[in-house]
């Protein structure tokens, strides 16, 4: 496998921002130009004379965008070889992983999250009274946090190599070093009889892999940061 994939690339130049740099003096171009917050009472609208001095130069603006999106495109290239889906399942955990892992960190925002997705202490139901209707609850962003650690613990556990061994207790299987082949399959099948294996562990083990699956697949779409 291998990709090959740049930043998202935006070439527009606005019109407006071209005429706010053009007329740099005045004070409707620096309210434009302002990268804070502009008090209403402070902020100086642009003339009419702009809105059509806009229409003329949007078509240059447009010729620009689409010669510099011919020669400096996005850059999406992604070739898929055949072992790549020999395990398909583990070759995109390995892909998820680390990406969950940096949305985690550098997310700037939350999806809504059903309550029946989280356990009942991240409930909305037990969050504190909203302020307005429109509001999120107190609780809003916890859900979020919740499921996106359930999701790195599932990808987690899908590229471990031996995720399972914990359930399985092999300190009774000590095969002797026997020279004749029935001794030794003797030996194998003695030591396996004496492997002890923690079944609910397992079962509770492969029940919240499942759910975090199930929770990827129900927040795919919510997956940006």
């Amino acid at each position: 496998m291998k990709i090959y994939k740049s930043n998202y690339r935006d070439h527009w130049i606005s019109p407006y921002s071209v005429l706010e740099y053009v007329f740099f003096w005045t004070a409707w171009s620096k309210c434009g130009r302002s990268r804070g917050i502009v008090e209403d009472a402070d902020y100086v609208d642009h003339p009419a004379w702009v809105d059509r001095a806009v229409d003329y130069i949007s078509p240059a603006c447009q010729a620009i965008k689409w010669v510099l999106d011919l020669v400096h495109p996005q850059v999406n290239i992604i070739r898929i070889d055949p072992y790549d889906t020999w395990s398909m399942d583990h070759t995109l955990s390995d892909i998820i992983l680390p990406m969950l892992r940096q949305l985690q960190v550098t997310k700037h925002g939350a999806p809504f999250v059903d309550d029946e997705d989280v356990p009942e202490h991240l409930r909305s139901t037990v969050a504190e009274p909203k302020e307005n209707e429109w509001d999120t609850d107190s609780l809003h962003f916890q859900r979020w946090d919740w499921i996106l650690a359930e999701m790195i613990w599932t990808f987690e556990q899908k590229v471990a190599d031996d995720a399972e061994g914990q359930f399985f207790d092999h300190s009774a299987y000590n095969i002797a070093d026997r020279a004749g082949r029935r001794e030794w399959i003797d030996d194998i099948n003695n030591s396996v009889s004496k492997t002890k294996y923690d079944e609910a562990g397992h079962r509770a083990w492969q029940f919240r892999k499942a759910n975090g699956l199930r929770l990827f697949g129900k927040y795919f779409e919510a997956l940006w940061d």
